[in-house]
């Protein structure tokens, strides 16, 4: 559980170090958004604490960056009372929670906690949508077709009708979809279509 630290001022950066070390939390501090993005490829963390604004690139600025490169790591704002309507905007652009300066020790710990959380979760299912999407791959259009009127609750007779092809056709489908997603009940294929609209 490494947390990286991004603030232009020194002092901020050794006290909030000594706080979550304190705490059995690794660390790595940075005075930039551009040293941290410059190692953020070798030494991924599973939670950012930044400063929203910063001389070069800004806190919003990194947010982007972030968007493009890792969108799963949650990004938790440290702002000054003037930078607040920025904050809340970057919350409705992702980010996961923005503290007010002076800083609250207990709720930055537990903001950081429940980043982790929602970090871990997101990753989850990008890993589980991403395996779905290779398994639709392997379905010929027909097959997907299929699925999705499964899916939403069409009886084999009805997708038969529906499609202009046989029962039996329909049958030998359901089966093959049912085994290429991996699927061991029709619950389980409604949820993983579901799945695969959701975070489409």
């Amino acid at each position: 559980m490494t947390i990286a630290l991004i603030d232009d001022d020194n002092a901020i950066l050794h006290s909030l170090s000594m706080l979550l070390e304190g705490r059995g939390i690794p660390v790595r501090a940075y005075s930039s958004a551009e040293s941290f993005l410059n190692a953020l490829a070798t030494e991924p963390p599973q939670c950012v604490v930044s400063d929203i604004r910063m001389p070069g690139m800004s806190g919003i600025e990194l947010q982007q960056k972030l968007k493009e490169h890792a969108g799963a790591i949650p990004l938790i704002f440290i702002t000054g009372h003037g930078d607040v309507t920025m904050a809340v905007q970057a919350i409705k652009q992702g980010a996961f929670d923005f503290i007010e300066k002076p800083l609250d020790d207990e709720r930055l710990i537990a903001s950081i906690s429940q980043a982790i959380e929602s970090g871990n979760r997101l990753r989850s299912e990008y890993k589980e949508r991403a395996a779905l999407q290779a398994r639709v791959a392997e379905l010929s259009p027909r097959q997907v077709e299929v699925m999705r009127l499964v899916a939403e609750g069409l009886s084999n007779k009805e997708i038969a009708h529906k499609l202009g092809i046989s029962t039996r056709t329909v049958e030998n489908y359901r089966a093959w979809v049912m085994e290429r997603m991996g699927a061991n009940s029709l619950a389980d294929l409604v949820r993983k279509v579901i799945a695969l609209k959701s975070r489409a």
